[in-house]
């Protein structure tokens, strides 16, 4: 009999996380080393508790004696800071899921790796700031990366055994997010709790509203040009309001092969985790005849400018991803805080990848965290000037 596998949670308070931390408390072969969260310090007790992790990390350093009183008389360790989030994820572990929002999770997705952990990878934004780095990594260290994104995860099961040389495109569905109805003339005028209102996926706020402004899509966009080695045309984005076909990929024989599920993140997740294996999930099963039809439109760019945006950050290459990425993070602030408005958020973006793009290092690819880090840095500077000069008065 085999031993347990080891795993950890990166992100574990997040929908991601808490849906990820679901299925272990199903599992019967698992035993969790780290667990990790933002500032939910209850929840993140709760879960460490409830799955016996060896170790507890909240991001939050002044948080630490909250967290050290929530895991009182446990026997689980507790820790607070980025810096302990890196070493929970460079602690030995089979599997290691990571799902920190954001550029956060680049250096502890990184010490994963680092450690020879396989890595399910919800995390999008690794591979758009630093996808040859992350790739080189895992390489050099023997690890593996498994798609955790819905849409990536469908597009690995459909070229499961089959040559990568074959495909032709590369198809991502997007719900088109909680705006996607709206007449183009009324964006302007959105606001925070429109963004939230998504018609299929219940996800995070940041999540959420990347997927109102299509921001989410934009990345991976990206990520899947990075993960799977494709040029940029061959990437392509449909809308699809009823989320039912997580993504397809069309071959050169003409063939399309497509994955489809109910809107439920713990179908890629289990995925992953299970992987090669293709476990049982407590999600719901298709009934066709219910759904009666699926539906389909393209992308509109005049709705959408940070599609047009990620075609532009792909031609370009080296760390124009990690300025997109960067100045989209700050942009993002800016509206959840009501400085600035909903389509003043693709400005931004395009304004301060306008003013990098004569940088030294814009078109080079990194070569070390440190490179990724310090243009992130430079691009959220900008990033913060620019919004600054546009937040309402």
């Amino acid at each position: 009999m085999s031993p347990p596998r080891r795993v950890s949670v990166l992100g574990a308070t997040g929908s991601v996380g808490q849906n990820t931390v679901d299925l272990l408390e199903r599992a019967e072969d698992v035993e969790v080393v780290a667990l990790t969260g933002g500032r939910n310090v209850a929840r993140l007790a709760e879960m460490a508790r409830a799955l016996r992790a060896e170790v507890a990390v909240v991001a939050d350093d002044a948080l630490l004696n909250d967290l050290r009183a929530a895991l009182a008389g446990s026997g689980i360790a507790a820790a607070a800071g980025p810096a302990a989030i890196a070493e929970a994820a460079a602690r030995p572990a089979d599997w290691v899921m990571s799902a920190i929002v954001g550029a956060a999770g680049l250096a502890p997705g990184m010490a994963a790796l680092g450690a020879g952990a396989t890595l399910a990878l919800a995390n999008k934004e690794s591979l758009v700031t630093a996808g040859s780095l992350i790739l080189s990594t895992a390489a050099r260290h023997g690890a593996r990366i498994l798609p955790v994104d819905s849409e990536h995860s469908a597009i690995f099961q459909a070229l499961a055994g089959e040559d990568i040389s074959t495909v032709e495109r590369i198809i991502l569905t997007a719900s088109g997010g909680a705006l996607r109805d709206w007449p183009v003339e009324r964006l302007a005028s959105a606001r925070l709790a429109d963004t939230l209102a998504h018609p299929n996926w219940v996800m995070g706020q940041r999540i959420t509203i990347d997927s109102a402004s299509m921001f989410n899509k934009a990345l991976e966009v990206i990520e899947a040009k990075e993960f799977f080695g494709v040029t940029p045309d061959q990437v392509e984005v449909i809308i699809h309001p009823e989320s039912i076909i997580h993504s397809a990929v069309g071959f050169q024989d003409g063939a399309v092969m497509a994955h489809l599920g109910a809107p439920d993140m713990r179908h890629a997740i289990g995925y992953a985790l299970n992987w090669p294996v293709r476990a049982a999930l407590p999600v719901a099963r298709l009934d066709f005849a219910a759904l009666g039809k699926l539906t389909f439109r393209a992308p509109d760019l005049d709705r959408y400018p940070a599609l047009r945006l990620a075609r532009e950050v792909m031609q370009a290459g080296g760390m124009a991803g990690c300025v997109f990425n960067a100045a989209k993070e700050v942009a993002l602030d800016f509206f959840v805080a009501d400085r600035i408005g909903f389509l003043d958020m693709s400005v931004l973006v395009e304004a301060t990848l306008a003013r990098l793009a004569a940088d030294s290092g814009f078109g080079q690819a990194a070569t070390s965290l440190d490179d990724v880090l310090a243009m992130d840095h430079l691009a959220r500077t900008l990033a913060r000037e620019e919004a600054s000069r546009r937040a309402k008065q």
